[in-house]
């Protein structure tokens, strides 16, 4: 799609669209998640460009390596994570922004972080929450451990090539991630497994 002077996009009416014909179908139909996703502009989130396709039901590629998932990954996750006025978060943000702005009014505080911080171990603090804005292989010890014991974590989870809505609690010395559904999430490499010699 080619976006042009003249061309009038009424996001208003492709919000709606969205969720009535991507998170509802999907099953996301938690009514504070679709409050949020009513009102957030997923087209203020991606550059000028890629505004036509703001609400298409795939991630919209942002520039170096960076995407906005699709809308139904947002939902989803969302619905899993049940954000608590009482939360401390950390949101390991794909490059958007938007997932944070989603969660910013439902939480005590927020705070966001790239991927790359996030693996190497450059972020303190605690949290009883951590979204990941992407698929990840693994998740890095230093990550494990800015996340409370019996805190949450829920993002996309690679498994063989394959990636998956996921969610897991904090218990012990680890994380046990509990794969969902699959669904198309852009992967972070920042999360892949350390290379390692085989024979």
């Amino acid at each position: 799609m080619t976006i042009t002077d003249d061309t009038r996009i009424d996001y208003a009416a492709a919000r709606k669209a969205m969720i009535d014909s991507q998170l509802r179908t999907s099953g996301v139909n938690e009514a504070f998640v679709l409050a949020r996703m009513s009102v957030v502009p997923r087209e203020d989130f991606v550059p000028e460009t890629a505004k036509g396709v703001a609400y298409m039901d795939r991630a919209v590629r942002l520039g170096d390596g960076r995407f906005l998932p699709a809308p139904v990954f947002h939902g989803a996750m969302l619905a899993e994570a049940r954000p608590r006025q009482d939360d401390r978060v950390l949101v390991i943000d794909g490059g958007s922004g938007y997932l944070a702005e989603l969660v910013r009014p439902m939480v005590e505080t927020i705070e966001t972080v790239d991927p790359e911080a996030a693996a190497s171990g450059k972020v303190e603090g605690s949290f009883s929450l951590i979204l990941i804005d992407g698929a990840a292989e693994h998740i890095p010890s230093k990550l494990v451990a800015l996340l409370e014991q019996d805190g949450r974590i829920v993002g996309g989870l690679v498994e063989r090539g394959v990636t998956r809505l996921a969610t897991g609690r904090h218990s012990g010395s680890a994380i046990a991630m509990l794969p969902l559904s699959e669904m198309g999430i852009p992967r972070l490499g920042a999360f892949d497994k350390p290379a390692s010699w085989s024979f």
